[in-house]
């Protein structure tokens, strides 16, 4: 017994020896070119990226939406399994740093006969073998870093998943409270229009007015016709997407807070600029595919040296324990001409490497650039939309004097057409830049990479 187990300590100190050396570099994060401020002025603070999204949204209903499809989505159960298909890869690929064991067998079956006497005979044999190839240059321990990256790559990728769900559940639902208020500003210039017909229609009886400002008040009418149709229509098509958002079959969309009530934070910091290193999910995948193929390097030099495995009968150790390690032998293999096809291999994945560095920078500045295009949305859509609300009281205020100068006679109907279709598009303006407004918070929100805590 003490002779098996002193064979035992020997095999495993040999084995931890020879697995001690690791081809390839350590991966270090590459030098960016980070500015120190972001272009446009911000407040200072800590980023509003590091505000929950439950905390971002105060209307309950765009909640109960966003949970919904955090749950039920299908591209984001998609990405769920990803991760586990990336966490069994692990597995396979560390199964290689560890022994193998095998087993065999075969039978026979003859019958031979001889002067009308039949003798059959039955014979067979099995064997069971442990095989272990060393890795002495690190090769399996780098594929399993490799794969270890991998795995933590789909999870920044579900991560981003969720933030753009996230993000594109709220915008939708931004969008479809925009398009009730537009559709219902419709609906109520169409009977403001309905009744300056029939006052038109009234004065052309009596001859006051001639045809053609009949034929005008009544294409203005169908405008305000066609507005509630292109409107109806986009809120159906806004509800369908939101359905799918939420995982579910087209369908009617709950509605909660109106899209003037709608509350966000007074102040959106952001941050600095070196903090998307941290925190965009996009930037973290791209890092990580980055360094799983760092490892790939040195799993590839490893294959332009020997490799050594060690084999064992175990057939006879379970009559005798103390035989176990009689026969044990080593095999030593490696390459000696293959016309330089490993050398090529490693020329391969050096070039992936110089391939996933670009792709890492430039998405780096891609954030950057979605940051500073969100930043300056928020701000020039707040002063545009206290223009829209401006040009919305000018506009009702001249219609209001125009109506004065029309019945006494100063003016044209076509004057008072004009300012109606004016003040109708203001109305439809105004709402729709609010829209704008509030969607640009979400929209910088998610370039900040918001959301990082997923209930």
């Amino acid at each position: 017994m003490m002779r098996f187990i002193k064979y035992l300590l020997c095999f495993t100190i040999a084995g931890v020896v020879m697995n001690s050396c690791k081809l390839g570099q350590p991966y270090t994060r590459p030098e960016m070119q980070v500015p120190a401020s972001y272009r446009s002025d911000s407040l200072s603070g800590e980023t509003i990226a590091n505000l929950p999204w439950w905390e971002l949204f105060q209307d309950t209903v765009l909640q109960d939406m966003i949970r919904t499809g955090i749950y039920n989505n299908l591209d984001l159960n998609a990405a769920v399994t990803r991760i586990r298909q990336a966490e069994a890869q692990i597995g396979i690929v560390r199964a290689n740093l560890y022994p193998r064991i095998d087993y065999g067998g075969d039978g026979t079956f003859s019958v031979s006969s001889s002067e009308g006497d039949t003798d059959s005979k039955v014979s067979g044999s099995g064997v069971i073998s442990a095989s272990w190839v060393l890795d002495i240059w690190g090769r399996y321990r780098n594929l399993s870093e490799a794969a270890f990256q991998e795995y933590l790559a789909t999870e920044e990728a579900y991560r981003g998943l969720t933030l753009l769900l996230v993000s594109n559940i709220a915008q939708s639902y931004l969008l479809l409270r925009d398009l009730d208020n537009r559709l219902i500003i419709s609906e109520r210039t169409l009977e403001t229009w309905q009744d300056n017909l029939e006052l038109v229609q009234a004065r052309f009886n009596a001859g006051i007015v001639s045809e053609v400002d009949l034929k005008q008040s009544i294409i203005q009418v169908e405008e305000a016709r066609i507005n509630i149709q292109t409107f109806t229509r986009l809120r159906i098509q806004t509800e369908n997407i939101l359905s799918i958002l939420m995982g579910l079959p087209p369908g009617n969309i709950e509605r909660g807070v109106v899209l003037e009530n709608q509350i966000f934070p007074p102040s959106l910091p952001v941050g600095l600029p070196s903090e998307l290193l941290d925190q965009r999910p996009d930037v973290l995948a791209a890092e990580r595919i980055l360094e799983a193929q760092t490892a790939r390097i040195g799993a590839t030099q490893a294959l332009l040296y020997p490799q050594l495995m060690l084999t064992a009968d175990l057939s006879a150790a379970f009559a005798d324990p103390t035989t176990i390690f009689s026969n044990l032998s080593a095999q030593i293999f490696g390459p000696l001409f293959h016309s330089g096809e490993n050398k090529r291999r490693l020329e391969v994945e050096i070039q992936r490497t110089e391939e996933l560095l670009f792709n890492y920078e430039n998405t780096f500045l891609n954030a950057l650039r979605e940051v500073e295009d969100a930043m300056a949305a928020v701000e020039t859509y707040k002063m545009e939309f206290e223009a829209r609300r401006s040009q919305m009281e000018a506009s009702t205020q001249a219609l209001d004097m125009a109506w004065v100068r029309y019945e006494n006679g100063i003016t044209s109907y076509l004057e008072i057409l004009d300012l109606q279709r004016s003040q109708f598009n203001s109305y439809l303006r105004a709402s729709e830049t609010l829209q704008l407004q509030l969607t640009s918070s979400v929209q910088l929100y998610e370039a900040l990479g918001g959301g990082w805590e997923i209930p």
